[in-house]
């Protein structure tokens, strides 16, 4: 199929009446993501070229939703859509000179990651006015031993990360469902932190919403308001709400999330209906989605489901749902996770459902889902296994170049490797002296097996992961024949100066506070506020 045939293009006034509109668009950004973090529209969801069917499949589950991708009007989006009609998709448009012609249309540009969710939080807190205290008020009230319990609404391995000293780590879906158990008197007021702002607005107005007895206040800047006051964070806490939750508390939960249903109007459907909805997934694009801990999801979830923890799924909405006006279907074990999720979503204008009877009735698998990478089975190129490479290195007689993300290169990488971005291969090559046999590589082996076949060159069976299983990883940047584009660094990764890690941590938060002016001008939110 040709570019021509493949592309129909969409000019920016007739995509913001659209989103404006609703129904069901796939906004795609195919650009690299720190490219795409500096400028894009507030609905596009980065799923780069590089990297396109490696995520697609979840993003855009159904082939024949109304898809629009946006580049720099530099042909990436051309290339996308013959990659994607390609793979099954039919419906496949292309916003006429990309960025430029939506900034130019006199639309709001938007720099940022996960944009939607973070200008959620900031609406959140001025809709519902979420009480907050600052990092220097909540380290007074612990030097004066008042009774107090902190809970980091963010992933484990985040908070392990840096994480405010005593915190304990609750991810924002479990802290309706374990505030009975964590704190059980009244009397104790419940501080929510995270790493900025938008799951401490977000993590303590679900506490608010639920009614618990508690006073509740977010902590206002989160990690990083702590540091920015002088004070140090832990790392390597280990202190997490985790395991089952006991009856009495468990039931007190329940009935906060009956209260929140009520006010929010979360609707249930039964196993009948969801299978309902299944048959109809190639007329109306459906998730579903696992919003409990990751464990539990692996010791048993209902087949297909994606496991989303729902803290997750509310912070970070584009990194699993990449079609606007799809139907969200929710699940947990009792429908108290799930009834939280879903009331932010709501509010975030999504069709979101719980499923009522939750891993009853229904066919259930074990273990993580199989990764569902789109034209992988017909990528057919020539393999090397890992102690062959080996052989050819110490001969000088290879060359390898790593497709995967810059920060899994700059983690571990084979030593020599050079790195490359694989939608712009052919520029990286002409950097790269011809040495013999030409190798690709990526984390897993995945993505160089559909850009070896491309281009003619071998992958590495099983990819970097299968060489440092007897090979030793050299870390760093290593050889970059590419631009490192391909990744947006959060503060803390950027291995800045103590003064620029400040800067950059001001910055970030004075960007989120501005956002909700900002969507306010956009026009394209469906953000509600609900009566108390």
């Amino acid at each position: 199929m040709t570019e021509a045939a493949a592309a129909k293009r969409i000019a920016a006034p007739a995509l913001k009446a659209a989103l404006v509109a609703g129904g069901e668009l796939a906004l795609l950004d195919v650009r690299e993501e720190r490219t795409f973090s500096e400028a894009h529209l507030l609905y596009a969801v980065s799923a780069p070229l590089s990297r396109l069917e490696l995520v697609l499949a979840d993003l855009v589950p159904r082939t024949g939703a109304p898809v629009v991708l946006c580049d720099a009007g530099d042909g990436l989006s051309e290339r996308a859509a013959v990659r994607m009609a390609q793979l099954g998709y039919t419906d496949i448009s292309v916003l006429d000179r990309g960025i430029a012609g939506w900034r130019d249309a006199g639309f709001e540009i938007f720099s940022g990651v996960s944009v939607p969710s973070k200008a959620f939080g900031e609406f959140v807190e001025e809709s519902y006015h979420t009480p907050s205290l600052s990092a220097a008020e909540l380290k007074a009230k612990l030097d004066a031993g008042e009774d107090l319990v902190i809970l980091d609404s963010r992933p484990f391995d985040e908070y392990r990360r840096m994480s405010i000293p005593g915190g304990i780590d609750c991810p924002g879906a479990e802290l309706v469902y374990r505030a009975a158990d964590l704190a059980p008197s009244p009397a104790t007021t419940v501080v929510v932190n995270c790493a900025g702002r938008t799951r401490s607005i977000i993590g303590a107005q679900s506490l608010i919403n639920a009614g618990i007895p508690n006073t509740v206040i977010a902590l206002r800047n989160g990690t990083m308001g702590w540091e920015l006051a002088g004070f140090d964070c832990a790392r390597g806490q280990a202190l997490r709400a985790v395991g089952p939750v006991p009856d009495a508390a468990r039931a007190m939960a329940q009935g906060y999330a009956t209260r929140v249903a009520e006010r929010f109007g979360v609707r249930t459907i039964d196993a009948a209906t969801l299978k309902d909805w299944q048959a109809e997934a190639d007329r109306r694009t459906l998730y579903l989605f696992d919003v409990r801990y990751p464990e539990e999801y692996a010791a048993g979830h209902v087949a297909g489901s994606i496991s989303a923890p729902g803290g997750q799924l509310v912070q970070a909405t584009d990194q699993y749902v990449g079609v606007r006006g799809a139907r969200l279907v929710l699940i947990d074990n009792d429908r108290v996770r799930a009834t939280m999720t879903a009331s932010w979503l709501i509010q975030m204008g999504w069709d979101a459902v719980v499923l009522r009877d939750g891993l009853h009735d229904l066919p259930i698998e074990r273990g993580a889902r199989p990764r569902r990478i789109l034209g992988l089975d017909r990528a057919r190129p020539e393999q090397i296994d890992a102690a062959r490479l080996k052989t050819l290195l110490d001969a000088g007689t290879a060359a390898v170049v790593d497709i995967g993300t810059s920060r899994a290169y700059r983690a571990g990488h084979i030593p020599g490797a050079w790195f490359a971005v694989r939608s712009r291969l052919d520029a990286a090559l002409k950097k790269i002296p011809a040495t013999g046999a030409l190798v690709l590589t990526s984390e897993d082996g995945a993505l160089a097996q559909l850009a070896a076949a491309e281009i003619g060159a071998q992958a590495l069976t099983g990819g970097t992961a299968a060489w440092a299983a007897d090979h030793p990883l050299a870390g760093g940047p290593g050889r970059m024949a590419d631009e490192p584009d391909d990744v947006w660094l959060k503060p803390y990764e950027r291995n800045a100066s103590p003064s620029d890690a400040r800067a950059a941590m001001n910055e970030y938060l004075r960007w989120e506070v501005n956002l909700v002016q900002q969507i306010a001008r956009d026009g394209t939110a469906r953000f509600r506020k609900f009566p108390a």
